[in-house]
């Protein structure tokens, strides 16, 4: 999962939270990307061309301990492939392990995992990059153009670059508005369908019942959750090493006055969800609350157990004048098969089944960024009577809406919003005065990583 606001007596929580979510990268810390990158990193790849391949060879496979379960399920299906399963941390929690090994292949020239899986959902950024990339691409002649437009729309962008697909969607973690449809109802609320409606509700929960949350801003994966659905440019790329920074926007601004308008009334909270006073003390007057797809078993029933019946699901906001609600992401792993893999047919099948199979997405513990898939794993979800709506067509249209300007990077913008923002507003600032400051920083890091910088 993609990592968390470095407060040392967070961390057990956050921790907990990625065992159990696995595939989603909750939130990058500042480890992520950080790494400067190597003269190869910056320059354009060159036509893909295998190396010599050995037919019915041993396969080496990189995943997190989430994953190892599928890869042995696959091998179990598959006896006559050969494996080598090698547990290692998937990059989550903001460890930058893939890139740093494979750095060091690339020097000695030989050790690279045929398949490997990262949590971090910006890790193609880097590994598509170079004269010859770590990740082979997959639209090459690897893996059926059937099946790569089996996924979701969008789902492939942190995949995609310089034209070619080089990895993978493991699954999505795309932002929806989540609410409590029994206090919705016994308070006689609307569930909004707007960000202005969302807005003129929260005031007047503050009013109504004082203490009571309509959302979160202390959250790592904040700008994620609000100002990717805003549509803001805080990260958006036109091409190989060059991004765009503009957070004075009027779609980054607006969300920013939006947040500070219902902080300063008391029904957004400036703590993060998993925060071990929020679970305590605030878990429970949730009302409202925009974010992921996992929330809705993770946070809400495994981590808050919030009763079966009350947690429902609504399609993402958007802003009066808009011409369509978008939403963001907050996590979703990725599957890479070697350049420099011997046996590219063994390892395209892994990565095939492990992303497309209802043998193992039907039941995972997020939704798949297959689209078939999906629909079984949905099937599953309404199984389990946990919520209060059926929660499948609000998914299905928001995987379809996620915003495609905001890039995957190799800096993470969580690290730079938990170290830069979440400061500022626990000492009182507001996210308006701290835009400035937020886009220095954000500037600063993609500079540092050789991104040319508008």
């Amino acid at each position: 999962m993609h990592d968390d606001v470095p407060v040392s007596s967070r961390r057990p929580l956050r921790h907990t939270a990625a065992a159990v979510l696995g595939a989603v990268s909750l939130l990058a810390l500042a480890a992520c990307g950080s790494a400067d990158p190597t003269p190869a990193a910056t320059a354009a790849p060159a036509a893909f061309k295998p190396v010599a391949q050995k037919a019915g060879s041993e396969i080496t496979v990189w995943a997190d301990a989430a994953r190892v379960p599928g890869v042995q399920a696959y091998q179990k299906a598959h006896p006559d492939v050969k494996l080598k399963i090698v547990t290692y941390s998937g990059d989550a929690n903001g460890a930058n392990d893939l890139q740093t090994k494979v750095q060091l292949f690339d020097r000695t020239g030989s050790g690279w995992p045929d398949v490997a899986f990262s949590a971090n959902v910006n890790d193609g950024s880097w590994a598509a990059q170079g004269k010859t990339p770590y990740a082979a691409p997959v639209d090459k002649g690897l893996i059926p153009l059937s099946t790569l437009n089996g996924f979701a729309h969008g789902a492939l962008n942190p995949c995609t670059f310089n034209g070619s697909t080089y990895c993978l969607r493991n699954d999505l973690a795309q932002n929806v508005l989540w609410y409590n449809k029994e206090l919705m109802g016994k308070w006689g609320y609307s569930v909004p369908t707007t960000w202005e409606q969302y807005q003129a509700l929260g005031k007047k929960v503050a009013k109504e019942h004082p203490g009571y949350l309509v959302g979160t801003a202390g959250d790592a994966w904040t700008p994620e959750v609000y100002f990717w659905a805003s549509q803001c440019t805080a990260s958006t790329t036109t091409g190989a090493r060059k991004v765009t920074v503009d957070l004075q926007d009027a779609k980054c601004t607006r969300m920013a006055k939006l947040l500070d308008t219902l902080i300063a009334k008391g029904s957004v909270s400036k703590d993060t969800v998993f925060s071990a006073g929020f679970i305590k003390n605030q878990a429970s007057k949730v009302l409202m609350l925009p974010g992921p797809s996992w929330y809705g078993q993770v946070l809400f029933n495994s981590t808050f157990k919030i009763p079966k019946g009350q947690i429902a699901a609504a399609s993402p906001l958007k802003f009066e004048g808009d011409a369509k609600n978008y939403t963001g992401n907050v996590g979703g792993g990725l599957w890479f098969v070697s350049s420099h893999s011997k046996n590219l047919k063994a390892a395209s099948d892994l990565v095939t089944w492990m992303t497309t199979s209802d043998d193992y997405q039907a039941t995972a513990a997020t939704y798949p960024a297959y689209k078939p898939a999906a629909t079984s794993w949905l099937v599953n979800q309404r199984s389990t009577g946990y919520f209060a709506n059926d929660i499948s067509p609000v998914f299905q249209e928001a995987a379809e809406l996620i915003w495609p300007g905001w890039s995957a990077t190799q800096y993470s913008q969580e690290a730079i919003y938990s170290s830069t923002v979440i400061p500022a507003l626990n000492s009182g600032k507001t996210l308006t005065d701290t835009l400035d400051t937020w886009q220095t920083a954000i500037t600063d890091k993609a500079k540092s990583l050789g991104y040319t910088v508008k």
